[in-house]
């Protein structure tokens, strides 16, 4: 078992409590996995067990999501945790090509506040700093055996409409969080088929040196 410390705001203590939470863990030596086995382990789940997501394992991969760095500081994003299996369900047919979300037992919505960011060479960071604050997310899920997907083909907004989301406020992806199922079903070898999902580039493919 590894022990995890996180501090959150609170009144205990003074201005700070403590929470502890005990995460499994799945390595020989007791500790986490290796940030390089986390990085090669994640891979996009869209077929989950029923299997409940500890309400400690879904802390632990918002305060990973909460450290992430953005620009100027500025920590635009927010999260909406959906567990309501009538909500999964509704989101899930907004668009035909997220039917299979209906089996997440959990559905995160990160959202950005453009007004909380900055422009800068005529991007808007908003959209950097919330994919980062995901990434955060989805690498602590998969080192504590959650499985997610980054999903980014939805209908903003029919999403805005369902969830109460304000106007001026910017969803930038969805993902999934649950245990995936112990043998994939059709969906999911038809999707990574297709999509080649593991397939990467090369180094050699994707870096200059000194210049283009």
């Amino acid at each position: 078992m590894t022990f995890f410390f996180l501090s959150i705001s609170g009144y205990l203590y003074q201005s700070v409590y403590i929470v502890f939470f005990v995460i499994p863990t799945r390595t020989k030596r007791g500790s986490s996995m290796e940030f390089i086995d986390v990085i090669h382990a994640r891979t996009s789940i869209r077929e989950y067990s029923e299997k409940p997501v500890e309400d400690e394992k879904i802390l632990y991969v918002l305060e990973c999501a909460r450290l992430a760095p953005s620009a100027a500081n500025k920590q635009c994003w927010r999260f909406i945790v959906i567990k309501n299996t009538e909500t999964i369900a509704h989101i899930a047919k907004t668009s035909v090509i997220n039917r299979w979300l209906k089996t997440a037992p959990v559905l995160i919505v990160c959202c950005a506040d453009p007004t909380e960011s900055v422009t800068k060479n005529s991007i808007q960071y908003y959209t950097v700093d919330a994919a980062i604050a995901v990434e955060h997310l989805i690498l602590a899920a998969t080192d504590v055996g959650l499985g997610t997907c980054w999903v980014a083909g939805f209908h903003e907004e029919k999403l805005k409409k369902l969830l109460d989301i304000p106007r001026r406020i910017r969803i930038v992806a969805l993902t999934p969080l649950g245990y995936p199922v112990a043998q994939k079903g059709i969906v999911e070898r038809f999707t990574k088929t297709l999509l080649q999902s593991k397939k990467r580039k090369t180094v050699k493919e994707i870096i200059h040196h000194e210049h283009w």
